[in-house]
């Protein structure tokens, strides 16, 4: 089951898990670039990297009734002084994932390494100017950034549209979680990367958001105020946007989550995780299922079932480890 909801001017749609999620997107990313071709002959995307976007992009490369050789391809950033070679290079990323997958009419790379970044920047600013873009897949990081504009440099009117920017610690900590890098003085200090503006002219804006991970920045963009804080939050003023999560990148939210019963064990258990911070709200959540409609819902409501139905306490005691996480006012004996 699939929830979608409206936050300001942003369609916000929520999958049980990731691989729904993917394909869903998929189908509206193929969707997008089909009408651009059949509109104009040809079709513009930009597509972003990160291990949240591999099932997404394992998903839309399947679809070979899209005229690919129509099709010219960008990617969002690149390391200042990495070079393509290098594991961590995004422009390898996509040479081995995408584009190695279908033939594209082209696919232009950021070169992080010519040692003039600030010219790389621009010879890409001009490649986008004559390649207006039907669709931009993008993610969020896990400090609310879009691309590589993290807080400190974010602009929602930048002048630019691609530029040199300096990267904050949160981010480059994360590539080190994500296993990029060794260590955090392994990864690069700078980075090129297509500005917010830049970004979101496309047509038509996928940002695909899935893990638990990504649950705080979720919550900050939709939950928060509308702020280079957090420079996720401005997809909230973009009515051309979709933005796609799971249950787990959901799970902090004050919308309703559901959770199919064949959901598999890593979105139940991420919504077990997430009980002490929904209970830690202002209205406490409470737990309805109906195996005939095969779903579990978790919804905010001003009182929390302390003694929940047989049905829920068959579906969530498979699962202790994760029942015992629960560290909140709701006793854990409760679901035994």
């Amino acid at each position: 089951m699939t929830r979608t909801r409206t936050v300001d001017q942003l369609t916000v749609e929520i999958f049980p898990d990731v691989a729904e999620l993917a394909s869903s997107a998929a189908g509206t990313a193929a969707n997008a670039l089909r009408t651009a071709i059949a509109e104009r002959g040809a079709a513009n995307v930009m597509l972003a990297t990160g291990n949240s976007q591999l099932v997404f992009l394992a998903e839309l490369v399947t679809y070979t009734d899209i005229d690919w050789g129509r099709v010219t391809a960008f990617h969002m950033d690149e390391y200042v002084g990495l070079p393509p070679t290098h594991t961590a290079s995004f422009q390898r990323y996509m040479r081995e994932r995408v584009a190695a997958n279908v033939p594209f009419q082209a696919f232009h790379y950021l070169q992080g390494d010519t040692g003039d970044a600030d010219q790389e920047a621009r010879r890409y600013a001009d490649l986008l100017r004559t390649h207006p873009l039907d669709l931009c897949c993008c993610g969020i990081g896990e400090n609310g950034h879009l691309a590589f504009n993290d807080p400190p440099v974010a602009d929602f009117d930048d002048p630019l549209d691609v530029k040199v920017v300096a990267l904050e610690p949160a981010s480059r900590r994360q590539q080190v979680a994500e296993g990029h890098f060794a260590t955090l003085d392994d990864v690069p200090t700078h980075a090129i990367t297509v500005t917010i503006p830049g970004l979101l002219r496309a047509r038509r804006v996928l940002a695909i958001v899935p893990e638990e991970r990504k649950a705080p920045p979720v919550k900050a963009a939709l939950d928060g105020p509308i702020s280079t804080a957090c420079p996720a939050s401005y997809l909230r003023r973009q009515p051309h946007a979709t933005l796609y999560l799971d249950a787990a990148s959901a799970s902090l939210l004050s919308i309703p989550l559901v959770l199919t019963a064949a959901a598999p064990f890593s979105a139940i258990a991420s919504a077990c995780r997430a009980m002490p911070a929904i209970l830690a709200s202002s209205s406490a959540p409470w737990l309805r299922a109906d195996f005939s409609a095969g779903w579990l819902e978790l919804r905010p409501k001003s009182r929390f079932f302390s003694t929940p139905p047989a049905s829920i306490k068959y579906l969530l005691k498979p699962w202790a480890s994760a029942r015992t996480k629960w560290t909140s006012s709701a006793s854990p004996t409760a679901f035994s």
